[in-house]
């Protein structure tokens, strides 16, 4: 939703950054002093989710909904800067963090989740990057809106959920600026270890005009262990010895009372320094990938992405609320040189090219939603969505095809209605249609293993997809402090189409006829209670998912495949939260999820999914204290617990982490103090031990590290 001017706000008011879930603000106490209830706090300010197209409030869904708010990604920001952590330490059934810049592996209930900007698609579904969490730099957002499950909100890739970056909006009429400065050492302070990070933002209102304008930069150093040992190097990109930078802009005009247009523009770059190699583990023995100062073979990786929106909204067209935008994207990921795609070097010797993923996508998005229909009890939303996307991968020293050109087209309508049956029971509905089609020339396969540029030919297509999903739910207010929800929903997905058309081995083949390519159709039924006793919080949720035709990632000759199978996930969420004073305030969750796929065909599933596709059972706990009007604390621990699958290499022993900081207000701004992992934990990530079997790959996670920031709001 746009961002009203000031004169307006009895008219449109502001939306709230207060949490209308179960998990309720934590840091208001710490920057206050006071902690009003959750019940007078959504009395007041009800919580309107953005990422649901019917604008629906957080406490009417009838599926899970978790919103992260600004206090809280700051909270998180003072322990770590790895947007990966943030999101697994605050969204449940969310991976753990590979802590590198690849997210391949971070699941979302067992599946891929659509990350969003303002509502514009950052997944690139064709040619999975695993990249598609480091399109933004977390100081440019102000909340983090989150729908569990299955959804078709926003067309194509929500198999799991939608993870929506809202970005920074003025903070008032007039003129304000922030400014922070963040630096970064291992608890050794080895000089390579340091990082450091820089933002600032300047924002304001003036007449019919709002604005944000903001920049970042983080220099990283290299990452040590509870060992104290550099962390591996990971080929498909790397967080650690990196620079990044984001630079964003905002602009809205009020038309009148009731019309608005913004236009905003982020471009993000994140690219390795260049100053490291690593050196194979053992896994079988026990010993970590780790990395050595050394010059590698190739360019760096990087990310490089750019994304603009044009936005118009309408809040009384003919009794009618109306939202537009347009969008598009331009996104390059540029990997590691690794000992596959040989060429002869000018010189005759052999040399190794890397890939680079490049997808270029434009879209528009139109809905039109009437309340007040039935005596006021019924809103209808509906709407236009229109997505092309065109993603190749080349081989950057030899400029030779690896996935060839593929282009998507995408045009779907939907339609949602939300009736209030009674006071207390409400009924929610909707169906959406999705035509699609892809077209993919004709094209040359790669051989990976010698200096054979041409492997088999593949004759191109066209095929084209008609898809019609749905979603039910309802929600039961039985009490005042007991609510009951249920919910049907499905997600649209494509295959990873481009390890589909670059893993072909056999002649003959054409893109028609290939099966891989049909979409993913994901069922997600769901069944929970919300518990609202004043101080009090709690959110049980039971899920399946399931799909009739998967995908599960494999490894198969040295890369990854998308093997298309039946898969079939359950899992529980419990999340809860009590403020046991004005000043004290506890968080838990708990989540088991468990998952098998059907792998020798027969319809039936037979095979338990490992890390790659599904997250460890776990529990975490926080603490937050606000000990005056100056000093406050947070402290969170996290315990993944033991897995055992069908593939004893891939088994996981669990680990436990705890992070804590500490925030005191100056007479003029504030500062903080964090450490991630505490008891300086000396352990293996979730990934390293039940996604991937490689001595290349065996990577330990990060050891004690320690943040102290500044922040000056002015």
């Amino acid at each position: 939703m746009p961002t009203p001017r000031q004169p307006h706000l009895k008219r449109l008011p502001l939306l709230p950054l207060v949490l209308g879930s179960a998990l309720p603000v934590t840091a208001l106490a710490q920057s206050t002093g006071e902690a009003p209830s959750a019940t007078d706090a959504q009395a007041m300010n009800p919580l309107v989710i953005t990422a649901t197209r019917n604008q629906s409030r957080a406490d009417e869904t009838p599926q899970k909904v978790t919103v992260i708010t600004r206090e809280q990604i700051e909270q998180q920001l003072a322990i770590t800067q790895d947007p990966g952590q943030v999101l697994s330490n605050l969204i449940p059934s969310y991976s753990p963090s590979r802590q590198k810049l690849s997210n391949a592996g971070e699941t979302f209930r067992g599946r891929a989740p659509l990350f969003l900007v303002d509502g514009v698609p950052q997944s690139n579904p064709l040619r999975d990057s695993g990249r598609d969490s480091y399109t933004i730099d977390l100081s440019m957002v102000e909340r983090i809106e989150v729908i569990h499950g299955a959804s078709a909100e926003h067309g194509l890739g929500a198999t799991g959920g939608i993870i929506n970056y809202v970005t920074k909006r003025p903070d008032g009429a007039g003129l304000s600026q922030h400014a922070g400065i963040s630096l970064t050492s291992d608890d050794d302070f080895e000089s390579e270890g340091f990082g450091h990070k820089l933002d600032y933002r300047l924002s304001g209102q003036t007449g019919d005009w709002d604005y944000v304008v903001a920049a970042s930069r983080q220099e990283r150093g290299v990452f040590y262990d509870g060992s104290d040992d550099e962390v591996g190097i990971a080929y498909p990109g790397e967080i650690q010895n990196s620079e990044s930078y984001d630079l964003m802009a905002k602009a809205g005009y009020w038309i009148d009372d009731h019309q608005n247009v913004e236009v905003s523009l982020n471009r993000f770059e994140l690219e390795g320094n260049g100053d490291y190699v690593p050196v194979a583990g053992d896994r079988d023995a026990g010993v970590a990938t780790t990395a050595r100062k050394g010059e590698p073979i190739g360019d760096p990786g990087f990310n490089e992405v750019t994304t603009a929106r044009l936005s118009y909204s309408h809040d009384d067209w003919f009794g009618n609320s109306v939202d537009a935008q347009l969008y598009s994207q331009r996104f390059r990921a540029q990997f590691g040189t690794t000992p596959y795609f040989p060429y002869q070097g000018d010189d005759g010797t052999t040399r190794y090219d890397q890939t680079r993923n490049e997808s270029d996508k434009v879209g528009a998005k139109f809905t039109l939603s009437r309340d007040g229909l039935l005596d006021d009890r019924l809103t209808l939303t509906t709407g236009l969505d229109l997505l092309e996307d065109e993603t190749r991968q080349m081989l950057v020293h030899t400029d030779r095809t690896y996935v060839p050109e593929t282009q998507f087209r995408n045009v779907a309508a939907f339609l949602q209605g939300d009736y209030s049956l009674t006071d207390a029971v409400s009924l929610h509905a909707g169906v959406r249609h999705e035509r699609a089609e892809l077209d993919v020339d004709d094209f040359s396969t790669i051989d990976r293993s010698n200096v054979t540029q041409d492997n088999v030919s593949v004759e191109g297509g066209t095929p084209d997809f008609d898809e019609t999903l749905y979603n039910a739910g309802i929600v039961y207010q039985a009490t005042e402090w007991a609510q009951l929800y249920a919910n049907y929903s499905e997600g649209f997905g494509m295959p990873d189409v481009g390890r589909v058309l670059r893993g072909i081995g056999e002649p003959s083949q054409n893109v028609d006829g290939l099966l891989q390519l049909q979409p993913i159709v994901t069922d997600n039924r769901e069944i929970g209670a919300r518990f609202d006793w004043d101080r009090y919080g709690l959110e049980l949720s039971y899920y399946e998912s399931n799909s009739d035709y998967g995908e599960r990632l494999a490894f198969e000759n040295g890369t990854w495949v998308g093997s298309r199978e039946k898969t079939e996930i359950q899992g529980v969420e419990v999340t809860g939260e009590a403020r046991v004073s004005d000043r004290h305030q506890l968080r838990l969750s708990y989540t088991h999820a468990e998952g098998e796929s059907d792998t020798d065909g027969d319809g039936s599933v037979d095979t338990e999914l490992t890390g790659i596709n599904i997250a460890p059972d776990t529990l975490k706990l926080a603490w937050s204290a606000a000990w005056s009007d100056e000093l406050s604390t947070h402290l969170q621990f996290s315990r993944y617990f033991n897995r055992s699958v069908d593939d004893p290499e891939l088994e996981f022993d669990g680990y436990g982490l705890v992070d804590a900081s500490l925030t005191y207000r100056l007479p003029v701004g504030r500062t903080s103090l964090g450490v991630e992992n505490l008891t300086d934990e000396d352990y293996f990530t979730y990934y390293s031990q039940a996604a991937r079997n490689s001595d290349d790959y065996y990577f330990k996670g990060r050891g004690r590290t320690l943040t102290l920031s500044y922040q000056l709001d002015f």
